[in-house]
């Protein structure tokens, strides 16, 4: 039995939940911007995650995760409080250099938003004046509200249908700070690639540095299998060991985006067996834990 012991469960919404897991190593090694790779069980499969908080004085580190695809979804289903990950490696990946700015804009969109706040705290704690701009589709999925505005000098939430904040994307935050603030040093965008694109373009014209974290296909972790592989202006780069931090004026988004694509059938196909095997087995896989946290 492994010691990756999960400590801490919380359901933010059907597809979204939080696992904190005791590695009181990692939690010490742990910083913004790193991932980790798991493996829930002796069969699973190698899934890269980024590091949404670590804990040094508690000895944890916590991921927030989508239940997308059929791991997820497994995970979704077994990671209860009390039970055990297979296999937790990391931290991995090179972490974000904090530096020295004075002004810096963190964006988060969607499952995004978890993976930004530990940028938006080592900034603030670097002594920088911080706006957090945070996307979500609606305000039921929304989390970690106070955790950012503990942290941000200025907070903008953007829902794509105005429940909650700004109506908009997380771009519509980006431009209002731009326009409030011409002392803009850096913005630093996490999210799916579609909007991190977005807010590479946002920034372009202004030419504020812009740094994205990217989440192309990992199996390995140390650059061996190729499958991360990305175009970084005339460079291809293996965001696994040369990221997952990348300036994104430079990152080829269309490449990124159609490599993602081309595992969709293969990702279907694996939930669509994972479900046949849940009816077999008389379970069903869309049972959702009741959100509740401890």
């Amino acid at each position: 039995m492994s010691d990756f012991e999960i400590v801490t469960r919380t359901d933010f919404s059907d597809v979204t939940y939080l696992l904190e897991i005791r590695h009181p190593q990692m939690a010490k090694a742990a910083k913004p911007g790193q991932f980790v790779i798991v493996m829930e069980h002796e069969q699973g499969e190698r899934i890269p995650l980024t590091i949404a908080d670590f804990d040094r004085a508690k000895g944890t580190i916590t991921l927030v995760i989508q239940a997308v695809g059929k791991t997820t979804r497994e995970m979704q289903q077994n990671c209860k409080v009390g039970t055990h990950l297979h296999a937790l490696v990391g931290p991995m990946g090179i972490p974000s250099h904090i530096g020295d700015a004075k002004k810096v804009v963190c964006v988060g969109g969607g499952l995004g938003v978890a993976p930004i706040y530990p940028q938006a705290r080592a900034y603030k704690e670097s002594g920088a004046y911080v706006i957090g701009v945070v996307g979500f589709r609606n305000k039921e999925l929304m989390f970690w509200e106070d955790k950012f505005r503990a942290c941000c000098d200025e907070f903008i939430v953007c829902t794509d249908d105005g429940s909650a904040g700004i109506k908009g994307l997380v771009t519509e935050g980006i431009k209002q700070s731009i326009a409030k603030h011409s002392d803009i040093d850096e913005v630093v965008a996490i999210g799916p690639p579609i909007m991190m694109k977005g807010c590479a373009e946002a920034t372009r014209a202004h030419g504020i540095k812009t740094m994205v974290s990217l989440n192309p296909v990992m199996v390995d972790g140390t650059g061996m299998c190729g499958g991360c592989r990305v175009k970084i202006g005339e460079q291809v780069k293996f965001a696994c060991v040369d990221g997952p931090d990348f300036d994104g004026h430079l990152v080829d988004f269309d490449d990124l985006m159609a490599r993602l694509g081309r595992y969709k059938p293969t990702e279907k196909n694996a939930l669509e067996a994972w479900k046949d095997s849940c009816r077999l087995r008389g379970t069903t896989a869309d049972t959702i834990p009741p959100a509740h946290s401890h």
